[in-house]
């Protein structure tokens, strides 16, 4: 991979963060103040659950705002970071909880090992947790498969150390870098495409925090990636 390629695939991710979060300021700000509205005006005459809900829609809108106001600052090459004590269980457990509704996976499973907490950016950190391990969940070798993932973490006096491991088929060598590219995909034959963003932009954001993520462990039975972030 040339260092023009390279350059320019990163144009190209920072151009599409950029004009996607930007576009998708307005719908999240109408939402948030629709939901807003509903929990004022009937927030007393419905029951606690369905409260619940609209809290809940609340505060999902919220947190992506607070996102893409991050990745637009990022996309203009000045990252605006809002560093903090993050949870890193409790994080990849919210994230595994949405991630069973968006992907169609009812059989997969997750392992959980140490997981010390980290200070970083919790918005950033999170998405690139969860295209990595929507990654793992979608590229199984087998639509039935039991897709199984595992995260576990690691500390030392400079870095912090993520591994994120699954069942999957792997990665051959000659592919390794390849996944980084964006808009490569490497798919299984009849699999429907996909816009191949994911670890592109995972790689990208992961930058911006000042940390790498590689691809360190592929085999024919899954595929290992490792976050390192400064302490």
């Amino acid at each position: 991979m040339s260092p023009s390629t390279t350059e320019t695939d990163e144009t190209r991710i920072k151009r599409f963060l950029a004009i996607a979060s930007h576009d998708l300021q307005s719908p999240l700000r109408h939402i948030a103040m629709y939901a807003e509205i509903l929990i004022d005006e009937i927030g007393d005459r419905i029951d606690t659950e369905h409260l619940e809900y609209l809290n809940t829609i609340l505060a999902k809108t919220q947190a992506a705002q607070e996102l893409t106001k991050g990745l637009i600052s990022f996309a203009s090459g000045a990252p605006r970071l809002v560093i903090s004590d993050v949870d890193t269980k409790l994080l990849v457990t919210q994230i595994w909880a949405e991630l069973r509704f968006e992907v169609d996976a009812p059989k997969a499973t997750i392992e959980l090992g140490d997981l010390p907490g980290v200070r970083t950016d919790a918005g950033i950190l999170g998405l690139v947790l969860k295209n990595v391990m929507a990654n793992g969940l979608m590229h199984r070798t087998d639509a039935d498969e039991a897709c199984r993932l595992t995260v576990e973490a690691e500390v030392d006096a400079t870095h912090w150390t993520i591994h994120i491991s699954d069942n999957g088929p792997g990665i051959a060598p000659e592919h390794q870098e390849s996944v980084f590219t964006a808009f490569w995909s490497l798919l299984p034959e009849g699999a429907a495409k996909r816009p191949g963003l994911g670890l592109a932009a995972a790689r990208e954001l992961v930058t911006a925090l000042g940390g790498t993520i590689s691809l360190t462990s592929p085999t024919e039975t899954g595929s290992r990636f490792t976050i390192r972030l400064p302490v």
